[in-house]
């Protein structure tokens, strides 16, 4: 007789259970008597518990649901850590129907429910054995982490729509379960994409979202400096590297990749770079999902995902100095459509040049400003010319104020700085956009380049060259002497003549140097370093073209640069101010570990 090895095989379905019946045991409890009632909260307890037990006890729960106070919580906090997610579709939807009639009836257990939720948003914690010890992990490998997902938001969406006041709840506690930023890179990915997941169903919660997000984010962002990613992506071997790319990412991009260029290794060398690329990519493809249905661009949709990230840009990206990346989430944004651009270049003038803000968040503004108009690709000519129209009317304008005040005009940083940065963020932009400006007509464009009176500007008694970054005054000087705009040699070589070494150093002990970034800039959209989300950037990206040899600056006098130290616009490094204490003490020791943005190395003066 043959044996039906399958039988032999699978463990009998398990349905015994002790006791009475939930509503048999509620009524015992009630009367004194709580033996039923401790033995039912052991057994929901119990680890190796089977479907067709989990229904049973969710359909008798069910049907006395309106007894189950706040005095019975014993009961249903096992209920809510019952292993549901990833079951058969049976137990799923049958603790669907238990949670909309628990939150119905017995509100107390919303917070409760939306915890247990928002506590599948991660990959489980697994425990792996390394060595004779025990180390807790998530499971990132699990193949059934989007079906988990959809089921989570599933019973969110269930519950908002019994709950009204869901949303008002549900913050706190995706703010609290957020996973430390140190997380596996996977972690955080699920744990965000969940996030802007659930804002799509409850758009109330959007700006809040990400805002917690970009926050999160931008803590990454500032601990992995520019010159700290280059070094670890330097020093990488390639074929570890290789390996270490072997895992892909959960959730998808739609890239254009260029069939010309050589394919880049998914993973980043530094650990936070690679965190935070992961993010990057999450939310970048989110923002394209959000402003196109169908493949079809929304505006409607668009403009109000435009208002939201702006309004978490002025709170957090905006104050936020020397981020390298987060930023381009707006850049990205803006790139949809012209009008979006130039939206946000009204936004980031107009806090250039309102004088109730604070001089600071002014002067990041003209940084903006300045970088957007450089390197975007997206923005045509004509919104530069535009743009350049208004920096340079206001600069005269200051210019006349200060001339018109009585007083002599001198250079200083307390009393100007956003002149400063304002006059930086012009001819930063005309270095980069000065040939598209030209071409095309070149007897326009010169006319145009003289209108702007350049000359004024430079010949000022408030000297923007002394304070712009000196890559940036070379730079701009070569350009405007080859179209003979202006003439700035002069009065650079007679800066570098009066700059003073400073004898001071936060490192300890003394050394001799200058400060070469006195306005403690740095230019927010300055080459994008991460690797799987720079797909979506590179196509929009403006990157440095090596002027003709006519147009390169002569050495300065005064100047002692080795062969690695020249000007590096190429490489797109801001100066460490080395010795000297900028605008304020937090930012002199943030420049010194995190060099970013464009600029040329210390400059070192002699006396003569």
């Amino acid at each position: 007789m043959e044996i039906d090895r399958d039988f032999l095989n699978s463990p009998p379905v398990k349905t015994v259970r002790f006791g009475g019946t939930v509503a048999d045991t509620l009524a015992k409890h009630r009367q004194g008597d709580s033996g039923d009632y401790e033995l039912l909260r052991h057994q929901l307890s119990d680890p190796e518990i089977k479907d067709a037990q989990i229904i049973k006890w969710l359909q008798e729960f069910r049907s006395c649901v309106t007894q189950l106070t706040k005095d019975h919580e014993q009961l249903i906090y096992p209920l809510l850590r019952l292993p549901w997610v990833g079951r058969s579709q049976a137990v799923v939807d049958e603790y669907m129907a238990f949670l909309s009639n628990l939150v119905s009836a017995q509100t107390v257990y919303l917070c409760a429910c939306l915890k247990m939720v928002v506590s599948h948003f991660s990959p489980k914690r697994v425990i792996i054995c390394e060595g004779g010890v025990d180390i807790s992990d998530s499971d990132d490998d699990d193949e059934n982490l989007p079906r988990n997902f959809d089921q989570c938001h599933q019973a969110l969406q269930l519950i908002a729509r019994y709950v009204p006041s869901t949303s008002r709840f549900l913050m706190p506690i995706l703010q609290e379960n957020f996973p430390f930023v140190q997380k596996s890179s996977r972690t955080l990915e699920c744990y965000v994409h969940n996030l802007l997941r659930l804002s799509m169903y409850i758009p109330a919660l959007r700006r809040d979202v990400l805002e917690l997000v970009i926050g999160k984010m931008l803590k990454l962002d500032v601990s992995a400096s520019r010159s700290d990613i280059e070094e670890a992506e330097e020093n990488t071997v390639p074929g570890q590297r290789a390996e270490d790319g072997a895992e892909e990412g959960l959730f998808e991009m739609d890239e254009d990749m260029s069939a010309e260029a050589p394919p880049r290794p998914s993973v980043m060398a530094h650990p936070v770079a690679d965190r935070l690329d992961s993010l990057m990519a999450v939310l970048l493809a989110y923002i394209k999902d959000v402003c196109h249905v169908n493949g079809s661009f929304h505006a409607d949709r668009t403009k109000d995902l435009y208002r939201d990230v702006l309004s978490v840009f002025d709170k957090l990206i905006l104050p936020t100095h020397a981020s390298c990346h987060v930023q381009y989430t707006l850049f990205y944004l803006c790139s949809f459509r012209v009008a979006l651009a130039e939206a946000f270049l009204e936004h980031v003038w107009k806090v250039l040049q309102s004088p109730s803000q604070p001089a600071v968040l002014r002067q990041a503004a003209a940084g903006y400003l300045g970088s957007f108009l450089a390197r975007a690709k997206f923005v045509p000519v004509l919104t530069v010319r535009a743009c350049l129209d208004l920096l340079l009317s206001w600069i005269h304008r200051y210019i006349d104020s200060q001339d018109s005040s009585g007083r002599a005009a001198c250079c200083d940083i307390s009393l100007h700085g956003p002149f400063y940065s304002a006059c930086q963020a012009a001819f930063y932009t005309l270095i980069f956009r000065h040939r598209a400006m030209l071409e095309g007509n070149m007897k326009k464009g010169l006319e145009y380049l003289q209108g702007l009176n350049l000359e004024r500007v430079v010949m000022s008694q408030l000297n923007p060259l002394k304070v712009c970054l000196p890559a940036v005054s070379s730079m701009f000087a070569a350009i405007t002497r080859k179209y003979q705009v202006v003439f700035c040699y002069t009065i650079i070589e007679r800066n570098n003549r009066h700059v003073l070494p400073v004898v001071r150093s936060s490192a300890g002990g003394d050394s001799v140097g200058t400060n070469t970034n006195p306005l403690d800039s740095f230019f927010p959209f300055d080459p994008y370093l991460l690797h799987r989300s720079s797909q979506l950037i590179e196509p929009l990206y403006q990157v440095w073209e090596e002027l003709p040899d006519t147009e390169q600056p002569p050495p300065t006098t005064g100047q002692q640069c080795s062969k690695e130290d020249e000007d590096d616009f190429l490489s797109g490094e801001t100066p460490k101010t080395e010795g000297i204490v900028g605008m304020t003490p937090s930012s002199y020791e943030w420049s010194l570990r995190s060099p970013s943005s464009l600029g040329s190395p210390p400059i070192a003066f002699q006396r003569h």
